[in-house]
């Protein structure tokens, strides 16, 4: 067969997928030391709000094989892929199965850790727009689904070696964004330019500023109290 090197991955989806792999590390790291690192970890939730949105607005602006149009022919190419006959570039239909598992899995640890609250060292930005029961269930529903990311971690490794294994370097390509073990014929990434780059990037500004919570209005001053005589 013969291959040529293609472009895959554009450079937005490259930067975004390190930044997310950063932040996501750091946030899991922060969460579990507590204390005096959970300013930081509250941080990094704002920053993992700001690239979820992004990543979502790129799925749909950004260049050929970062769009989300690869899950609407999950029903096809799934059961091609299993029984061996699916050929492309970009994600394959179980790496999307992996997209769609991460993205939502995060999701819901941002959406809950925005409004998380510990009564200790953490006060998530947006916990004033929740009741206090709502904030405790979904605190502790955080702090258990923290282990489904983990496990959700580990399984994209383990995807990792084992396509290496088979001779395809998926690391490379998301470091440079060429693959050269693809079909001669397969097309080259196209879109993404400026003007789309830009309206994702201001989506994801957007999203980053409403979960710091500073549109809130801040709360009033407790009422002075008054002398007893």
């Amino acid at each position: 067969m013969t291959t040529r090197s293609i472009r895959v991955w554009d450079l937005p989806t490259r930067l975004f997928h390190w930044l997310l792999a950063l932040s996501v590390s750091a946030a899991l790291l922060t969460g579990w030391l507590g204390g005096n690192w959970m300013v930081w970890h509250g941080r990094l939730g704002v920053l993992i709000a700001g690239l979820l949105a992004f990543r979502l607005a790129w799925g749909v602006l950004g260049s050929t094989y970062a769009r989300f149009s690869g899950l609407l022919h999950l029903p096809v190419t799934l059961p091609a892929y299993l029984r061996g006959q699916w050929q492309g570039a970009g994600h394959n239909p179980l790496g999307w199965l992996s997209v769609l598992a991460m993205l939502g899995m995060l999701s819901f640890q941002v959406l809950s850790g925005l409004v998380a609250n510990d009564d200790i060292a953490f006060t998530g930005p947006l916990q004033r727009l929740v009741d206090s029961d709502t904030s405790s269930r979904l605190t502790g529903l955080h702090r258990q689904a923290m282990w489904l990311v983990i496990g959700l971690i580990g399984l994209h490794l383990a995807a990792l070696l084992f396509y290496r294994l088979r001779g395809e370097r998926l690391v490379g390509a998301m470091l440079h964004g060429r693959r050269d073990d693809l079909p001669a014929n397969t097309p080259e990434a196209r879109g993404g330019r400026w003007p789309a780059l830009l309206l994702a990037l201001l989506i994801g500004a957007a999203a980053l500023w409403g979960a710091s919570g500073q549109w809130i209005p801040a709360p009033p001053p407790p009422p002075a109290s008054t002398p007893a005589w």
